[in-house]
């Protein structure tokens, strides 16, 4: 239950309900966001990789692009996944959990900074251990659910407050909020906390203030899926037939991870959370920030949510997982865009989550198109030149032409020319200056490696080659 988390989103994290590995496609996966494409690859993935069923909502630009199930959601039922399938969704329950605290927060019902003795007076440390410390994974509290299986333990039934005591009342895995490490514990507490401070149940509590203000129809907890057009959940091992999937007990997954929804559902709650119709700002921003450590460390991890920057914005993420089901929530506040994977088979998401992610953020580039030779050739053909002392200048800008003078040419040849050709030639990366294409290539020699460094307008004019070490 904790890995597509930590390697997708969060790198230091551990959570409890996220996926597997990454699984290897022979499909062509997209390189732009065009959605008819991305429609065709998601259906090939579920095809090649025993998904059993899928269901993805997309939104960009805070419009709902993509909204479409692929597979079925029961082998022995072969019904079609549709937009309306409700599967689990695993850890991703964490922010919704996080949002009851800050709404009562809010109200002045509770403070992030009441010590859990305020509620469970009898836990380890409970003095010096505070509700935003269990948000953040910061407690020192044990994880109850550190594998991804459901062991012996959790084939039977357990009350919430046996739970808590079982695992919180004995010693802690570090001093409280010196390291942070994954506990699904801190957030089975933080469900009760809702439930005493409310007198209600944290399922009515939820449906309530979130699920129905929102018009999230299709989100429930597990315990209230009667009428629902449920998935069934699948697990398989070692490469073998997927196989019905032994689900926790009652009782074990709660407040921690036992939400069922669907993508479309879990959009609305994207769009309404990053759009303010939840949380007033201050208590946005707490759920949205990165938890600093004592030690200084920063860990990514806000309220029930993974922080990350990737190609310059900020997304909030996270990975899900329950026994036969894979989830994936990110949403990406500045462009209003949001991408929610559901799978009924345990880490069927594979590298769906990651893929999708990057098109969706991916813009359109600066980099002017440049005529003439592809870069890594116009390399090349450069260094040759250089190679022997005797350079087409009728390539190369006014400044570099003055700067390359015959002197700096004929030293070249006599350093390079030894070199031989390369066996290798790779542009390894490639921006914008100065309404320039640049380009940084590297050319492999027997015995070393250099670096290029080329300058070219759009007419393909160099203005700068610069060669160096790597």
């Amino acid at each position: 239950m904790n890995r597509v988390l930590c390697r997708v989103l969060v790198c230091a994290a551990t959570c409890l309900l996220a996926g597997a590995p990454p699984i290897a496609s022979a499909v062509q996966a997209p390189t732009e966001f065009e959605v008819n494409h991305i429609d065709s690859y998601l259906a090939a993935h579920v095809g090649e990789k025993g998904c059993v069923g899928l269901s993805v909502a997309i939104v960009k630009n805070g419009e709902l692009v993509l909204a479409k199930g692929y597979g079925s959601r029961s082998l022995q039922d072969p019904t079609p996944v549709e937009s309306d399938t409700v599967l689990a969704i695993g850890s991703v329950t964490k922010q919704f959990t996080c949002a009851c605290v800050l709404l009562l927060a809010q109200e002045g019902r509770l403070s992030v900074r009441d010590k859990v003795s305020k509620y469970y007076p009898k836990l380890t440390r409970a003095k010096d251990i505070t509700l935003l410390d269990l948000m953040n994974h910061a407690s020192g509290y044990p994880d109850y659910y550190p594998l991804d299986f459901v062991d012996r333990r959790m084939q039977k039934t357990i009350s919430p407050d046996q739970l808590i005591q079982r695992y919180a009342g004995g010693k802690l895995d570090f001093k409280p909020g010196t390291d942070w490490s994954y506990s699904n514990t801190g957030f089975i507490i933080l469900g009760r906390v809702v439930e005493k401070v409310t007198r209600q149940s944290f399922a009515h509590f939820l449906e309530r203030r979130i699920l129905k203000p929102l018009g999230m129809k299709q989100t429930c907890m597990g315990t209230d899926l009667k009428g629902k057009n449920v998935a069934k959940g699948y697990s398989t091992f070692a490469l073998s037939a997927v196989e019905p999937a032994v689900p926790e007990a009652d009782g074990w997954i709660g407040a921690a991870g036992e939400l069922y929804s669907t993508p479309g559902d879990l959009a609305k709650w994207d769009m309404a959370l990053i759009g303010g119709k939840l949380l007033k700002p201050e208590f946005y921003k707490l759920m949205t920030t990165s938890r600093e450590l004592s030690n200084g460390i920063v860990t990514g991890y806000g309220c029930g949510l993974a922080i990350k920057v990737q190609e310059h914005r900020t997304v909030l993420s996270h990975g899900g997982a329950v026994s036969g089901f894979n989830a994936f929530n990110a949403v990406i506040p500045s462009t209003q865009s949001a991408v929610v994977l559901l799978c009924n088979r345990d880490g069927g998401l594979g590298s769906l989550p990651e893929t999708l992610t990057t098109l969706l953020l991916k813009a359109e580039s600066n980099i002017p198109k440049v005529t003439g030779l592809p870069a890594v050739d116009a390399v090349k053909k450069v260094f040759a030149q250089f190679q022997v002392g005797s350079a087409d200048r009728a390539q190369f800008g006014e400044e570099f032409n003055s700067y390359l003078s015959d002197e700096k040419l004929a030293g070249a040849a006599h350093r390079l020319r030894i070199l031989g050709d390369p066996k290798t030639a790779e542009v390894i990366r490639t921006r914008e200056r100065g309404g320039m294409e640049v380009t940084t290539t590297h050319l492999t020699f027997a015995e070393k490696t250099l670096e290029v460094l080329m300058y070219r307008r759009p007419d393909g004019r160099i203005e700068q080659f610069f060669i160096d070490e790597k």
